[in-house]
């Protein structure tokens, strides 16, 4: 029997407007035909849970690919991206200078941010809270680049850094042996996981 694997997939492109909250925004056309796509992918077969963060964009990307499997989706709140709430919405090349500085400090806040140790701290907290449970089957966590990227670091033994983040455009995935905590590859674009 093949071991469970846990998949940690960061929401597709979103649909940008700067004058409604960042946790609020949803998935784009090009993002929703994504996931509509990669929901029929063959790595997702042995799925049988599904764990999102409480942000529309995520929620939205967890429920069209639990609809194809038929299961429920389970929202943790705690799964949410970095807290950027003390900026706000940023245009990308500021966005972009901040991110680095979240990454290459991390236990220091850039302008407010939530540290990326803290960030770090609480989604391998709220990932080991439910492979705890040991349930039969793979796992899909259904998440957001920088928080996927601080538990990639966790699962790799890696530092902090943002040369592991995932690229540009969101939608990827990397993988884990549930057991072992082995990573049995970094991000790849979803359509092109095929593990």
């Amino acid at each position: 029997m093949p071991a469970d694997i846990v998949r940690y997939l960061t929401h597709p492109q979103v649909q940008i407007d700067p004058d409604v909250p960042v946790p609020q925004w949803g998935l784009s056309q090009i993002g929703r035909a994504r996931t509509e796509t990669v929901a029929q992918a063959g790595w997702l077969a042995r799925t049988t849970q599904i764990i999102s963060s409480g942000e529309r964009k995520a929620i939205e990307t967890a429920e069209i690919i639990a609809g194809r499997l038929g299961i429920i989706i389970e929202i943790r709140e705690a799964m949410h991206e970095n807290d950027r709430s003390a900026t706000g919405f940023l245009k990308p090349a500021e966005f972009e200078e901040v991110a680095d500085q979240f990454f290459a400090q991390p236990h220091l806040s850039t302008r407010g941010w939530e540290r990326a140790a803290d960030a770090q701290t609480r989604i391998v907290r709220e990932a080991e809270a439910v492979l705890a449970r040991s349930r039969p089957g793979d796992v899909l966590f259904v998440g957001h680049g920088a928080v996927g990227t601080l538990l990639f670091c966790h699962y790799a033994g890696r530092p902090i850094d943002r040369v592991h983040d995932q690229p540009a455009g969101g939608g990827h995935v990397f993988a884990f042996v549930r057991d072992a905590r082995q990573v049995v590859h970094a991000w790849r674009k979803m359509e092109e996981s095929g593990a």
